[in-house]
């Protein structure tokens, strides 16, 4: 309780296993591609009245047994919007993207995915420029996650977001696509 009144907008930690854990600043590319998704998938939920998307630094608490961490984007679904408080999320997301860096690969992969998993994050994306990498995880029935491919034409479809689709390949271009063009490609229109 003392960590979530401390912590504000501008504090980029986590709470691990009692103590604080400061974040590292991001990469350019790292908040080019936050910044993107926040774009097209903000956008196209709030088109379709889907729930809320909100970038780090924002706390998501889980449990009060887990940690209290900051993914790089979540989505709260429309029926757990109860759970946004004004400073953090007391629950988990229904939707966790974190972008992988170097210093953050083993948290990501380790830590991260075992508490999102525990804690009952429905689907958890993680982006790796570096080895021009996504994996995306959904949690199965018995609450475990499972690993879910693109399909053959690279497009990964959100289960938790419905009708929203990413091309994986717009990950990793330089420049990144133009987010109206990509909300057209998704059916949204303004």
């Amino acid at each position: 309780e003392e960590f979530l009144e401390w912590c504000d907008e501008d504090t980029w930690a986590e709470w691990v296993d009692g103590e604080v854990v400061m974040v590292s600043p991001a990469s350019r590319w790292h908040a080019r591609l936050a910044s993107f998704l926040d774009r097209v998938l903000g956008l196209y939920v709030v088109r379709r009245g889907l729930g809320e998307v909100l970038m780090a630094p924002f706390v998501m608490r889980i449990a009060p047994e887990l940690s209290a961490r900051e993914p790089d984007l979540l989505f709260v679904a429309r029926e757990h919007l109860d759970r946004l408080r004004p400073t953090y999320l007391d629950g988990s997301a229904d939707l966790v993207v974190e972008i992988v860096s170097p210093e953050s690969l083993l948290r990501d992969r380790g830590e991260k995915f075992a508490e999102y998993e525990l804690g009952g994050v429905r689907e958890y994306w993680l982006l790796d420029r570096e080895r021009a990498r996504a994996d995306f995880f959904r949690l199965d029935a018995e609450g475990r996650y499972q690993r879910i491919s693109p399909d053959a034409e690279g497009i990964y479809r959100s289960e938790v977001v419905p009708g929203f689709w990413i091309r994986v390949s717009w990950l990793w271009q330089d420049p990144m696509p133009d987010p109206l063009e990509v909300l057209k490609e998704l059916g949204v229109r303004s």
